[in-house]
């Protein structure tokens, strides 16, 4: 404890110099090793990184974290809520409604309904408030999951991940392509480090709010009110509504007359404006945030979290996937199993036969020529590979197969240039001087064809060097197709002795030669298809997905892949345009390129900027496409997308925070299951459309009619609110809550242009709310003469009939296109139960709160007869389901 508070001092003054970037300030330090010195930290070992000595680092030096703003409270979402329009007109009426009454009917009877229009105003801005509160809860929820990434740091020797807050002072981070910085530092060691590209090791000399991004993030105020593209469709459609209804409003008003000018206006005011509330669909988007909050809780449950709330319903509407290949349809878990020496294949473990001059050579450029490690804790234990799944795989090859010592390679050899693997190139290069004779050698690795395209000649397997003519190229493309027919990833090693003159710096600032090159060696590294791939990728195609391979591979590897997952069917080829190469695709014109995208299946040998050109050109097609990618250069794609998918094991940060939705195991099944939960959350969202419309329109046209032919309305203001609120929190939960089914997944996707109400729906509505209307007016105008009751209990009725319409209405928004609307009832315990609790409080409602409601208790014959004079659960599903195809109907517009 005392050497980290003794270097405590020193931290503070390098956190103001790397804050400054004093290069000069540096050097009077004595440079990057003598920080590391003072800061008693081991560049090649890095610290201890147990419990204890973390905690006391972070106790010393600050946890890395920023400080956020504070969370909005619960307050603060009462306070917005309050300023919506309807709710301050309706505070409004309930004040002059209780003034005016009271004053004419004396305190203890006057204060009934504006009291009552005033809780139930409040439960209606609890109810708001409480929604939004939990839905910004939830997104700093997530906000902390997203933020909990893995940094690679070396601890007690070896290369380890740990959470970016548990990153400490002194701490040596290793950096490679698409990592974030998790904090501030100092280049120790490394190679073509540049903003997303290279690697480097970095001392970590402050974090949290020590940092300059700690500040920065301490300062900027999260906004989570963000509106998906439906909320926003929504929005506009209850906006158009109430515009319309704030004209019939003025109309009952014109029609209305009292004795009693201010009672009555108040009366009427309250009336139409209550009317307006039931009319406009205010619940459309809490039944969007419902389910989407939903839906984001099981998703997370099913390897996909979501980073951005419009990526939910927008992937319901996808017509084309573009998924990447490694890691996401095959299980990246790499081996090697073939190696060529020239032209012949070694078996394993018969090594023997081949040059120890060129197994020396081929070990230099595996150990030099890598962003891998390997460690080994005693001499008797594993062995622990680190790195990309390549990386590894071919690490793991060659100590098991090559008996290479990676550290004693390393300190033999001096690594002058390092040229980093990179999508364009597809291979990475290594200049190193050898210490024994001062000799200097290159190393190149990648892609097969990629590297013998630069070589002029290859080792056969005793060591001699042959010319690489036409004819013998030809066999070596011959080995590399067959190796890819057979699903294997082949890599090529090549190599060549350069001189010290030849590696002074070029104009292009380059030493590290490419061409001229000597072939070492092939490997091909089998990456099997996951288990389940194939039946993912069929149900996108039987859901009308196309499916679309990008992939850097050659054309014979990926179309062996494709062909496995089942994205190539029988006969296709590059005949038929179903695959092609990245540049082929490139190299098309405009209209060509929007002539054959859809054609196309399979991308191989892609660039980033190909998968790019193949968004855009699909987009203006007019698909809603949906992208998976893991590396730095798929951010432009993921982007671009509707949807970008990023893998959470293997994908970059970058990639993540490009994404909308991360797919935490990296795998295809979980991205066709993303698809079903698009489509589940997109279905539910019409299911409350088709409920909610119906409701708004049964209110709207029952008190109108009464309005203009009586002057009075059978629902009350409070009445109104009631059904507004339960069925806009409750009748939200239990349709948000749905889960994902078959069917789903057999019909068309939606697409850009199909509207959000369908015929199926309108013949829904217009069949529920007339057979609603039917049966409330007659309670209306013959209700007390049918029933014998006085008009008290009469309008007890109508509310209660109301009520009970909406609740077996529930049954039938369940399932919008099939007969039986009870299908799968009993699996939602959920809906059962809401609708049991629904039924409980409309009970107490008339029972128990009669004043408060405006209602008379009804005698059990009375209760028999309200259910009886509208059987609900049997005429109004009957009713609705009668003209429903046991079969999928269109849902295509009235044209």
């Amino acid at each position: 404890m005392t050497s980290i508070l003794r270097g405590h001092h020193v931290c503070y003054e390098l956190t103001q110099l790397v804050k400054g970037k004093d290069l000069g300030h540096l050097q009077e330090f004595g440079g990057v090793e003598k920080v590391a010195s003072t800061l008693e930290t081991d560049v090649s070992a890095g610290i201890n990184g147990d419990p204890d000595d973390v905690c006391r680092r972070q106790n010393a030096f600050g946890i890395n974290t920023y400080k956020k703003p504070p969370a909005k409270g619960f307050f603060h979402f009462v306070v917005e809520a309050f300023k919506d329009l309807t709710i301050m007109i309706l505070l409004v009426c309930a004040g002059l409604s209780l003034g005016f009454r009271i004053k004419e009917n004396g305190a203890k009877e006057g204060w009934y309904d504006g009291g009552s229009i005033f809780v139930a105003v409040f439960l209606v801005i609890a109810v708001s408030a409480g929604s939004n509160y939990r839905q910004n809860w939830q997104f700093e929820k997530l906000s902390q999951v997203s933020g909990n990434i893995l940094i690679d740091v070396i601890r007690k020797g070896r290369r380890q991940q740990v959470s970016i807050f548990k990153i400490v002072v002194r701490d040596i981070v290793c950096l490679k392509i698409g990592d974030q910085v998790p904090a501030d530092g100092l280049f120790v060691d490394g190679h073509s480090l540049q903003v997303a590209d290279g690697y480097a090791h970095m001392l970590v000399t402050s974090v949290g709010m020590n940092t300059t991004w700690g500040e920065m993030m301490s300062s900027i105020s999260r906004d989570n009110s963000e509106q998906t593209p439906l909320q926003a469709q929504l929005n506009k459609l209850t906006s158009s509504i109430g515009k319309d209804e704030n004209g019939n409003r003025e109309f009952i008003a014109g029609q209305t007359t009292s004795d009693d000018v201010i009672n009555s206006v108040v009366s009427i005011i309250a009336a139409a404006v209550t009317i307006v509330v039931v009319a406009i669909p205010e619940g459309l988007p809490l039944a969007v945030t419902l389910t989407l909050a939903y839906s984001m809780k099981r998703m997370m449950a099913d390897q996909a979290m979501v980073r951005k709330l419009s990526a939910c319903e927008t992937m319901g509407s996808a017509t084309t996937i573009c998924t990447n290949k490694t890691g996401t349809l095959t299980m990246n878990q790499m081996k090697v199993t073939k190696f060529w020496v020239g032209q012949e294949p070694v078996a394993e473990n018969t090594f023997s036969s081949v040059s120890k001059f060129v197994l020396d050579l081929t070990q230099d450029g595996v150990a030099l020529n890598t962003t891998g490690s390997v460690y080994r804790l005693s001499l008797g234990s594993e062995y622990e590979f680190s790195g990309s799944p390549t990386e590894k795989a071919i690490l793991s090859w060659a100590v098991s197969q090559l008996s290479m010592d990676m550290e004693e390679t390393k300190k033999s050899c001096e690594v002058i240039q390092v040229e980093a693997f990179n999508s364009q190139k597809k291979r990475s290069g290594v200049l190193i001087r050898k210490s024994l004779d001062d000799t200097f050698h290159v190393h190149w690795k990648g892609a097969a064809e990629m590297v013998l395209a630069k070589c002029s000649s290859f080792y056969d397997e005793s060591g001699i060097v042959t010319d690489l003519d036409k004819d013998e190229r030809m066999r070596f493309e011959q080995i590399i197709q067959g190796m890819a027919a057979s699903s294997l990833r082949c890599i090529a090693f090549a190599h060549k002795q350069v001189s010290e003159e030849s590696i002074k710096e070029r104009e292009d600032g380059k030493k590290i030669q490419e061409n001229g090159l000597t072939l070492l060696g092939l490997v091909g590294i089998k990456d099997p298809c996951r288990p389940g791939v194939k039946s993912a990728v069929q149900a996108c195609q039987d859901a009308g997905v196309n499916i679309k391979m990008i992939t850097g591979d050659n054309i014979f590897t990926a179309k062996a892949i494709a062909t496995e997952c089942g994205i190539l069917r029988p006969g296709d080829n590059v005949f038929n345009g179903a695959i092609v190469e990245g540049a082929e695709f490139r190299n098309y014109t405009t209209e060509e390129r929007l002539q054959r995208v859809e054609e196309i299946r399979v991308m191989a040998r892609s660039s980033p900027f190909d998968k790019l050109l193949m968004v855009q050109c699909l987009k203006e097609k007019g698909h809603v496409v949906a992208v998976t990618g893991d590396g730095t250069n798929d951010a432009p794609a993921l982007k671009e997308a509707d949807i970008g998918l990023s893998m959470g094991i293997q994908g970059t940060e970058v990639a993540k925070e490009s994404s909308d939705i991360v797919i935490l195991d990296d795998n295809f099944a979980s991205v066709a299951t993303v698809l079903q939960w698009g489509r589940c959350v997109y279905n539910n969202i019409q299911k409350f459309i088709q409920f909610q419309l119906t409701v708004n329109i049964a209110a709207l046209v029952i008190n109108f009619v009464a309005a203009v032919s009586s002057g009075d309305v059978p629902l009350t203001a409070v009445q109104l609110l009631w059904v507004n609120l339960i069925m806009d929190t409750l009748g939200a939960l239990a349709l948000a809550t749905e889960r994902p089914t078959r069917e789903l997944m057999e019909k068309a996707p939606v697409g850009r242009t199909e509207p959000l109400i369908t015929n199926v729906m309108w013949r829904n509505i217009v069949a529920q709310a007339t057979y609603q209307m039917a049966v409330l007016l007659t309670l209306q105008f013959k209700g007390e003469s049918i029933f014998s009751v006085d008009e008290g209990v009469k309008r007890t009725l109508i509310f209660n009939a109301f009520v009970l319409c909406q609740v077996f209405n529930e049954f039938n928004a369940r399932k919008l296109e099939k007969r039986n609307v009870f299908e799968g009832i009993m699996k939602n315990k959920l809906f059962l139960g809401i609708i049991f609790v629904t039924v409980v409080l409309q009970v107490v409602m008339v029972e128990f709160l009669k004043q408060f409601a405006d209602t008379e208790r009804l005698s059990w014959d009375n209760g028999v007869l309200v259910l009886g004079s509208q059987p609900c659960l049997g005429l109004s599903v009957g009713l609705s389901s009668a003209y429903r195809s046991p079969i999928h109907q269109s849902s295509a517009t009235w044209g």
